[in-house]
């Protein structure tokens, strides 16, 4: 596989909360100059970036960021304003309290709601695979497949670890034929990169 393919299947990424405008331009000139997938930056940035490359490149942005604990009318308040302000993708955090209280219909309405509020844009679902049990990825896939959403995706990489091999594995079993999986947090090498594609992932952060 060669760079070219790899870097088109990235989402540019910088979420660091010190990121400044000269980074985040930075971070967009590597994705026109490499072809990457989208950018995925704060949300407090979309306009200004999505201004600054025109239909040349994709805005993506991060909803219940990086804990996931907000309320579901603020995630949708939050991904309604992405829109307005020009993103074109969301990645949104789950709320893994719920998870771990087997909330099943709450944690698929939110996704539902968000989901509803993108208007036909690319959702991704972060279930930070590092604070799940097996058997929680297992009833995550099917939920995230029932939902609509269009990927589900491992980590924030603002947790205790990052996408694992195990889960893309994991995901690819488990997920129906409408979804796609995003490995995201610790991919540090061409090799990984490559390793994580051909367990199917079809998006790198």
């Amino acid at each position: 596989m060669d760079v070219k393919n790899i870097l088109a299947h990235c989402d540019h990424t910088l979420l660091k909360q010190e990121s400044t405008w000269a980074q985040i331009k930075e971070v967009c000139d590597d994705g026109l100059k490499y072809g990457c997938a989208s950018v995925c930056i704060p949300a407090s940035f979309v306009k200004q970036a999505a201004d600054y490359v025109g239909n040349e490149l994709k805005i993506c942005t991060v909803i219940g960021f990086p804990n996931g604990y907000s309320t579901t009318a603020v995630k949708v308040f939050e991904t309604e304003d992405a829109i307005r302000n020009g993103a074109d993708e969301i990645d949104m955090v789950i709320n893994i309290g719920w998870v771990k209280d087997q909330r099943w219909d709450e944690v698929l309405a939110e996704i539902k709601a968000i989901k509803a509020s993108c208007q036909g844009r690319i959702l991704k679902v972060i279930v930070e695979t590092c604070l799940l049990t097996e058997a929680e990825k297992i009833k995550l896939c099917e939920l995230v497949t029932e939902s609509g959403a269009d990927y589900i995706k491992t980590s924030t990489g603002f947790s205790t670890g990052g996408a694992t091999r195990e889960d893309v594995a994991l995901f690819k079993a488990h997920i129906g034929p409408g979804v796609k999986i995003k490995a995201a947090g610790g991919i540090s090498s061409l090799q990984d990169a490559e390793d994580f594609m051909a367990l199917g992932a079809d998006r790198l952060g």
